[in-house]
């Protein structure tokens, strides 16, 4: 460890440390000299309020009470932010550099802090959670960025103003929080735009209050605020609420009647809506609701204002489908298929979800597929008969992105992304290591290639296919082919996702 450094240690001789510091200190000054009007009553208390990250834990709710996705998104980043910044702060920043806190003779009493903190000076705490919140905020929704900003650099400004920390404190500070978020960030990247070129626009009815769309509601998929918002942006479009298990009959009923046929769920609603849609040549609206919602996030539709803007104005996209067959069994799906070790995991989380939670099912799902002892999946690839422990099949190409999960910035890039997870021991360090490494082609454990179209030979009996959150079974030969342009969804083409 190396050893601590002493700033208020008298310096011999000038250097630049010590010339910087005497600016500092007359900063410092300068600003106990200087009148601020108005901010005796407010400084003093937004500078407690911020204590312990009190401040940005009650602007989080608020933002996350807004109930949009982008507005959650945000909270959650600069929560995140924070927490990396506090514990930089905490673990080393105030460690490493041993600095008194300011004389506050120079402070009027009326400025100064009831309680005076007692920890180092350098770097400042409470600059950093507000830089780590406000720049996380702004880097996920630029317009939260411009609402939180103001009340983080004025938490900063408290800081010297109540006479705590000197500038410079705070401008580390701040520059530490900021490199916090961006660290965040790279972890966990925000979600850039989606642009599609203009090969893939497509010609749609503009309907400016919604007739002629049928909205397909699936109830389990709690978005009754957000079908209700859609309602009311457009107020002329039928909707239709309907049980799960009713959901393809009345997918199917509408899309007699409909110009525009339309859908509310996850991802396993919105395939079967999909294969409606383009045996009924009909355009999609998608509006996102369930636990997933890949496809509807990847093509840039967040909530009900996206849908209700491309509607109104007539904007779409064609994007990609893809159709797998084994048999008799056939079908289509938007975001990925796969098997293996994969569709037991979805049979598993199926089956909890209802009782404790999508996410806690699936992360139970993952433990049980993991752990159990099974044989990898055997299948004829090129002629070469090879066990893998999983065969995924994007439609489109998944970029790696940080430690999330991947998605597609094209959804009509006419390729398959392929990946494979060799059979071998220990499955779950095989899989692991391929999550963590991405996309490598090569490796002794995993592989990647992409293709347009795909043939399997050689499947047993029985073997669980999983589809856009479905399972089927299908044996014998599989084929996976690309249908490009296939479907017309709504988009607004000057969004960002």
């Amino acid at each position: 460890m190396s050893p601590d450094v002493d700033l208020t240690a008298r310096m011999t001789k000038p250097s630049p440390l010590c010339r910087l510091l005497d600016l500092d200190g007359r900063l410092f000054q300068a600003a106990a000299d200087w009148h601020w009007p108005g901010a005796e009553r407010v400084l003093p208390r937004l500078s407690r309020g911020a204590n312990h990250g009190v401040l940005w834990f009650a602007t989080a709710a608020a933002m996350a009470a807004i109930r949009t996705p982008r507005a959650r998104r945000a909270a959650v980043r600069g929560l995140a932010s924070l927490g990396v910044a506090s514990l930089a702060i905490n673990t080393a920043g105030k460690r490493s550099v041993r600095r008194a806190r300011p004389v506050l003779d120079p402070v009027p009493l009326v400025r100064r802090l009831k309680r005076q903190p007692i920890t180092t000076s350098f770097p400042s705490g409470h600059a950093a959670s507000a830089a780590a919140f406000a720049t996380g905020v702004a880097l996920e929704s630029p317009a939260w960025g411009a609402v939180v900003a103001p009340v983080a650099f004025s938490v900063a400004a408290s800081r010297v103003y109540t006479g705590v920390h000197f500038p410079s404190d705070v401008l580390a500070g701040a520059a530490l929080g900021a490199g916090a978020a961006f660290l965040v960030r790279r972890l966990v990247p925000t979600r850039a735009p989606v642009r599609h070129g203009v090969r893939t626009r497509a010609e749609v009815p503009a309907l400016p209050e919604g007739e002629g769309l049928v909205m397909v509601v699936n109830r389990a998929s709690g978005t009754a605020d957000r079908v209700r918002a859609l309602g009311a942006a457009l107020p002329r479009a039928e909707i239709v609420e309907c049980a799960p298990d009713d959901v393809g009959d009345a997918l199917a009923k509408a899309a007699e009647r409909a110009r525009v046929l339309g859908v509310c769920g996850g991802d396993g609603t919105v395939n079967t809506a999909a294969r409606i849609a383009l045996r009924h040549g009909l355009p999609l609206a998608v509006l996102p609701g369930g636990t997933l919602n890949h496809f509807a996030l990847d093509l840039g539709v967040e909530d009900e204002r996206d849908l209700a803007r491309a509607v109104r104005h007539g904007e779409a996209v064609r994007v990609d489908a893809v159709r797998y067959a084994s048999g008799d069994d056939e079908g289509v799906f938007l975001n990925t298929l796969s098997l293996g070790v994969y569709p037991e995991l979805v049979r598993v989380r199926t089956r909890w979800s209802r009782r404790i939670g999508g996410w806690s099912a699936g992360l139970l799902a993952a433990l049980r597929v993991l752990s159990a002892d099974r044989h990898p999946l055997e299948v004829e690839l090129d002629g070469e008969r090879r066990p893998l422990w999983l065969l995924f099949v994007g439609n489109g190409v998944y970029h790696r992105m940080g430690l999330a999960p991947g998605r597609r910035t094209d959804l009509a890039d006419g390729l398959l992304d392929v990946r494979m997870v060799h059979g071998g021991r220990r499955p779950a360090l095989r899989l692991l290591a391929a999550a963590a490494a991405g996309p490598l082609t090569g490796s002794a454990g995993h592989a990647a290639v992409q293709v347009k179209r795909l043939r399997l030979t050689g499947v047993a009996p029985g073997t669980p296919l999983a589809y856009d959150g479905e399972v089927t079974a299908v044996s014998g030969e599989v084929t996976v082919e690309k249908l490009p342009e296939a479907l017309t969804v709504y988009r607004p083409l000057n969004s960002i996702s």
